[in-house]
């Protein structure tokens, strides 16, 4: 299954150099990745790993979404997931304008309620579904948060943001995720809600982690901690707090800073200790499982092949485990195998992703990425990896 030739990294690496009238190694020379790796990308003999990509977003000064191809419009559109972006642009548009006379918002109780639901959709990557419920439900609490002016009617309205946030991440339209973000912060504010806004700053770093701006990122990070000392002490602190460790250690993990990495699972460990499993706690999957899981990203990201899959051997996620966050891991774990050489157990990574997580992993672009790996690899895998390529749309 050979690539199409506009439709791999590589190819939208070779049109934005072009346009910037760099030769390879000027490129390597602006960025730190080597020449080889330059042309075996532009060939679409290698993948590419997300610290590769965002060295060369930066390099060329394009967004990282111009060499993965997000959005995947044509997909979206088959899958009939592109008429639900527009809605959710025009509700994220609405929030200066005041209490809606037009509109009678439901209870607060009920609108907690669906707010919530929303985000346990999310974590089963059920996206189609709550991209289509979404618009409505800020419309609706954006004027509930007018018409009471109460913290938690802010509060479920930041929610809604952040269900935005997550929607338009995982579809890849990354313009409209900092929209939500925005949004979300401004919610946080009228809320008092520190943990919301310390939230909103891991969220932004992630964005930042992406694009490989790992300063601004961390910087993000120390704010959000910075944050939540106005927090009560308890668990909902120490949830937070743990989980902008975890970000923190990968941010540090790719910028090769492995040992200000480990400083931060450690504390982040020492935290899971006290909470536990504490999954639904603002919906951040946190507890030592998470731990453990970062611990592997960590490594991959340290380019820790070896090691990554290794810890990946001993780790077992509960059945329980968010479905958003067991497809990532799957998704990760298979590029480490793909470098490691390891063709079969990556393809089997894939499909666990899939099975886990079928709408996000079919717009992840890792995914794709890792499946563009084994194409390029020209070993024999299972009929199956050609089907999984035609879901794939690659």
């Amino acid at each position: 299954m050979p690539h199409s030739t506009d439709d791999h990294t590589g190819a939208r690496l070779r049109r934005a150099r072009k346009a910037r009238r760099l030769t390879q190694r000027e490129l390597a020379d602006r960025a730190p990745v080597s020449y080889s790796t330059i042309t075996k990308l532009e060939q679409g003999a290698i993948s590419a790993s997300p610290a590769v990509i965002g060295a060369l977003a930066r390099a060329l000064s394009v967004p990282v979404s111009d060499l993965t191809g997000q959005p995947y419009v044509d997909d979206l559109r088959r899958d009939q997931l592109d008429g639900l972006i527009q809605p959710i642009r025009d509700a994220l548009d609405v929030y200066d304008l005041g209490d809606d006379p037009e509109i009678t918002p439901r209870p607060a109780a009920e609108l907690v309620t669906h707010a919530d639901a929303l985000c346990s959709l999310v974590r089963q990557t059920r996206l189609q579904q709550v991209a289509a419920e979404l618009p409505g439900l800020i419309v609706e609490a954006t004027t509930a948060a007018y018409r009471s002016s109460s913290s938690a009617a802010w509060a479920t309205l930041a929610s809604t943001y952040r269900t935005a946030y997550d929607v338009t991440n995982k579809l890849g339209f990354l313009d409209l995720c900092m929209v939500a973000l925005d949004r979300m912060d401004w919610a946080a504010q009228r809320a008092s809600s520190p943990q919301i806004s310390s939230i909103r700053q891991y969220m932004r770093a992630l964005v930042y982690l992406r694009s490989a701006q790992y300063r601004t990122g961390q910087r993000l990070l120390d704010s959000g901690l910075a944050t939540l000392d106005q927090a009560d002490a308890g668990l909902e602190r120490d949830v937070v707090t743990g989980q902008l460790h975890l970000g923190a250690a990968v941010l540090r993990a790719r910028a090769q800073d492995g040992d200000a990495a480990d400083q931060h699972l450690a504390e982040a460990e020492r935290l899971a200790g006290l909470t536990g499993p504490a999954e639904q706690v603002h919906w951040l999957a946190f507890g030592p499982t998470n731990v453990r899981v970062h611990r592997v990203a960590t490594l991959a990201e340290r380019n820790l092949y070896d090691d990554a899959v290794r810890a990946t051997d001993s780790l077992v996620i509960p059945d329980s485990w968010p479905k958003s966050r067991t497809a990532h891991h799957h998704a990760e774990v298979a590029h480490a195998y793909l470098w490691c050489g390891q063709l079969d157990k990556a393809f089997g990574s894939l499909q666990a992703a899939r099975k886990a997580g079928p709408q996000q992993t079919k717009y992840h672009p890792l995914v794709r990425e890792t499946f563009a790996g084994l194409d390029a690899a020209k070993r024999r895998l299972p009929e199956s990896f050609a089907s999984f390529g035609s879901w794939l749309g690659v």
